[in-house]
């Protein structure tokens, strides 16, 4: 795991497509072009899509390739995260999730908090501002009941990585 912390959030107005089966993701990467900083679903006004890659970003759309080939369980493309300490955590967690697997919110306020009393909500915040769907799998993370639950990129997105992924999704809700 190759996950570095940004002191502070930097302005990137460059970004590159990948073209996936869920549609066009946007990835971007750090001013120094060694780390992916974002992948999303939605290309953001005053981004200049550039072509001439970076290897960070070729790398980047390798690893992919192998996750939407089922060939890819683990991506280890180097990251570079900016946010408060528990959303720092709570991405940490999230990153481990295997393939294939899923926790809920609850599984994970467990692992990054000791606090008393329910933290489910503020993970379920921490993971709508993960900034790099799919690498950081925050579409593993489900309600308590297995019913689906927010994704920045539309729960019929998160219903596709998770079959993808080999699970049988009825009503919005895992089986």
């Amino acid at each position: 795991m190759n996950i570095v912390r940004l002191d502070k959030k930097e302005d990137n107005d460059k970004a590159y497509i990948y073209k996936s089966p869920i549609g066009d993701l946007i990835l971007s990467v750090d001013n120094t072009s060694k780390y992916i900083t974002s992948l999303g679903f939605h290309i953001i006004d005053n981004i200049k899509i550039l072509y001439d890659e970076p290897s960070v970003i070729k790398k980047a759309k390798k690893e992919l390739d192998g996750y939407f080939s089922k060939r890819l369980k683990l991506f280890s493309i180097p990251l570079a995260l900016y946010g408060t300490d528990f959303q720092y955590n709570v991405w940490l967690e999230t990153y481990k999730i295997p393939f294939g697997n899923i926790v809920t919110y609850s599984d994970i306020s467990k692992k990054v908090s000791d606090s008393r009393g329910s933290i489910s909500r503020a993970v379920g915040n921490a993971e709508g501002k993960n900034n790099i769907a799919i690498i950081i799998p925050c579409h593993r993370v489900v309600g308590a009941n297995k019913k689906l639950t927010g994704y920045a990129g539309g729960l019929d997105k998160k219903e596709y990585l998770l079959r993808h992924e080999g699970f049988n999704i009825i009503n919005s809700k895992i089986k």
